[in-house]
C-alpha cells in the first residue's frame, strides 16, 4: 500500500503469529499503536518486536486500531472474542478485522467487516520468523480481494483465495502436512536412537530434504521404500521390533501408502496382498 494509505493497527493476541504479523505490517509502513498481551512471553515477544506499541486490554486496543485490528488468538477462542468485542462497541465504522484462523473463514466474525488472513507458514515467536515471510502463500477468504491483495503483498506474500466451505480441508491440509510431520520426524528420530544412532539429524537431514523435495516436485511418483515394492517380510520385522506406541502410526501410513502406491500404478494389486495380510495380522493382533 502506499504512504497515503498507511493503516493503524492494533493486534489482539501476542502470541507467536500475532507480534511477528504486526512487526511485518510495521515494517512494510503501517502504524501499529496497540496489542493485547496477557503472558509474560507474550508481554516480552510485544516488547521486542513491537517496540512503539501500547499494551492494553483487548478491547481497547480495538478501540485504537482506526482501520485494522489483527486477530491473533486460538482458534476455538475466536468466536468468543469477536462477539464480545463488538457486545462492548469497542468494533467501529470503517475498521477491518482480520483474523489469521486457518480453519475459520467469515462466517466466525458475524457482522463484522474483514477477512480471514493465514499464513502457510509455521511460528516459533522469533525475530528469525520475520524472515519466512517473504513469498509464502496466504489462505484469505474475503468479500474485498482488492485490499486483501494489498495486505498480503506489503507482507510479502501470495493471496491463495478459499471458499467460505473449504477453510476446515484447506487447514486440514496444513496441520496434517506441516504438524504431523514434525511428530513423524521426532518418531523416526526416536526409533534411530534405539538402532544406537547417536545423531539421529545427520542421518535424517539429507534423506528427508531429498524426499520432501521429490514429494513437492513428483507427487506419488516420488514413493520408495518396502511398502511401495511390496515387501511384506521388510515390514513385517519393523511392526516386530519397534515399540508398541510407535505402531500404530506406522500401520496407518503404511496402509495409506499402500493405497496410494497401488491407485499411482507403482504396486500391483497382486503384489500388495501379502503386505496387506501382513498389516491386517497386526492390526488384529494390537486390538486384541
Amino acid at each position: 500500500m502506499s504512504a497515503s494509505s498507511r493503516l493503524t493497527v492494533g493486534v489482539v493476541g501476542a502470541g507467536r503469529v500475532g507480534a511477528v504479523l504486526g512487526a511485518a505490517l510495521q515494517a512494510a509502513g503501517h502504524h501499529v499503536v496497540a496489542a493485547a498481551a496477557v503472558s509474560a512471553a507474550s508481554r516480552e515477544r510485544a516488547a521486542r518486536l513491537l517496540p512503539g506499541a501500547a499494551i492494553l486490554p483487548a478491547d481497547e486496543v480495538a478501540r485504537a486500531a482506526d482501520d485494522l485490528l489483527l486477530l491473533a488468538v486460538p482458534d476455538d477462542a475466536l468466536e468468543s472474542v469477536v462477539s464480545g468485542l463488538a457486545a462492548t462497541g469497542a468494533l467501529g465504522p470503517g475498521q477491518r478485522v482480520a483474523h489469521t484462523s486457518g480453519a475459520h473463514g467469515l462466517a466466525v466474525l458475524g457482522d463484522v467487516e474483514g477477512l480471514a488472513l493465514h499464513p502457510a507458514m509455521t511460528f516459533t515467536g522469533a525475530d528469525s520468523d520475520l524472515d519466512r515471510l517473504p513469498g509464502i502463500a496466504w489462505g484469505v477468504t474475503t468479500a474485498d480481494r482488492v485490499f486483501a491483495a494489498r495486505l498480503v503483498a506489503d507482507l510479502g506474500g501470495v493471496p491463495e483465495w478459499v471458499a467460505e466451505q473449504a477453510r476446515p480441508t484447506y487447514h486440514a491440509a496444513l496441520a496434517h502436512g506441516a504438524n504431523h510431520l514434525v511428530t513423524l520426524v521426532n518418531e523416526a528420530a526416536d526409533l534411530l536412537r534405539a538402532a544406537g544412532i547417536a545423531q539421529p539429524s545427520r542421518v535424517l537431514s539429507p534423506l528427508l530434504h531429498a524426499a520432501l523435495d521429490n514429494a513437492l516436485r513428483l507427487g506419488d511418483a516420488a514413493l520408495t521404500g518396502p511398502v511401495s515394492r511390496g515387501d511384506a517380510g521388510t515390514v513385517g520385522k519393523h511392526l516386530e521390533r519397534m515399540p508398541s506406541e510407535a505402531r500404530p502410526a506406522y500401520l496407518t501410513l503404511a496402509r495409506r501408502t499402500a493405497d496410494r502406491a497401488i491407485a499411482a500404478g507403482r504396486l500391483r494389486p497382486q503384489d500388495a496382498t501379502r503386505l496387506l495380510d501382513v498389516l491386517a495380522q497386526v492390526e488384529i493382533g494390537s486390538a486384541a
